[in-house]
C-alpha cells in the first residue's frame, strides 16, 4: 500500500512539474506567423506603436507565412495584394479591416502568364523560376496557368492608399520578381519606414554589392537585419 501511495505521489509530482513548465513556456512564448520570424523583428522595430499601416505584396494567406497578421491582431491595418485567383476570399473573411486586392504587381501594366503550383506559396509570374521548380525531382509541380493583369505598385498605392497615410512597413514576397515590384514604386511619393524583401541565395558577404541593396541605398535605405531569405531595409532620415 505504501509503495502504491509513493508511486501516486511521484505521478502527481511529475504532472505538476509538467503543468508548471507549460505555464512558464506560455508566459514567455512569443507568437509568430511569419515563415522565418520576420514579424518578431518588425515587432522589435515598432515596439510600443499601437496603430500603424502595412502593405503586403504577395500576401499569399491571411495567417500562413504572414508578416502582417501579428500587427493586424494588434489593431493595425493595411493593404494585402496577391495575384492568386480567389486568394482574397480568405482575407475578406479573416482580415475585414484591411484593403484586400487580387491583382498582380510588376514594372508595367500588362497581361502576363501566372504559374500556379501545388503549393500556392510558390505561385509566380517568373517563367524561369517556375521551370526550375517544376523539375521531375521536385516535390512541387505546376497545376495551372492563367493570364492575369498586372499593375505597378505606384498605381495601386495611388488608388488605394488612404489619404495622408504613411506606410510603416512594406513587405514583398512575389517569388523571383521582388526587384521588379520595388522598381515599380514611385519613390518620391511612397516611402515606407521599413521594407522587407525576399532575397534568395544572398548571404551577408554578397549583400552589400547586390543589385537590390544598391538600388535601395540610392533611395535612402540601409540594410539593418536579415533572416535566411528576407532582408530588412530601414529608411534613413525623414
Amino acid at each position: 500500500m505504501g509503495h502504491l501511495t509513493s508511486t501516486k505521489l511521484k505521478f502527481k509530482l511529475r504532472s505538476k512539474l509538467k503543468d508548471l513548465y507549460r505555464n512558464l513556456a506560455g508566459e514567455y512564448q512569443q507568437k509568430s506567423f511569419s515563415q522565418e520570424g520576420e514579424d518578431r523583428i518588425l515587432a522589435r522595430l515598432f515596439h510600443g506603436q499601437d496603430v500603424g499601416f502595412y502593405v503586403d505584396v504577395g500576401a499569399h494567406h491571411p495567417l500562413r507565412f504572414s508578416n502582417t497578421f501579428l500587427f493586424y491582431q494588434r489593431g493595425w491595418r493595411g493593404i494585402n495584394i496577391d495575384a492568386n485567383p480567389d486568394s482574397m476570399r480568405a482575407f475578406k473573411t479573416s482580415r475585414p479591416r484591411d484593403i484586400n486586392l487580387e491583382v498582380g504587381v510588376g514594372p508595367e501594366t500588362e497581361i502576363k502568364t501566372f504559374y500556379q503550383f501545388s503549393d500556392p506559396a510558390l505561385n509566380t509570374f517568373d517563367p524561369d523560376l517556375s521551370k526550375s521548380r517544376d523539375e521531375e525531382e521536385s516535390p512541387y509541380n505546376i497545376v495551372e496557368t492563367s493570364e492575369l493583369a498586372i499593375k505597378t505598385l505606384a498605381m495601386i498605392l495611388q488608388e488605394f492608399l488612404p489619404n495622408d497615410t504613411e506606410i510603416d512597413f512594406l513587405t514583398i514576397d512575389v517569388e523571383g520578381l521582388d526587384f521588379a515590384v520595388l522598381k515599380s514604386n514611385d519613390w518620391s511619393s511612397f516611402r515606407p519606414k521599413c521594407i522587407l524583401v525576399e532575397m534568395l541565395e544572398v548571404g551577408l558577404e554578397a549583400l552589400p554589392s547586390s543589385e537590390m541593396n544598391l538600388f535601395l541605398q540610392s533611395q535612402g535605405y540601409s540594410a539593418i537585419a536579415k533572416t535566411m531569405n528576407t532582408v530588412f531595409f530601414l529608411r534613413q532620415g525623414n
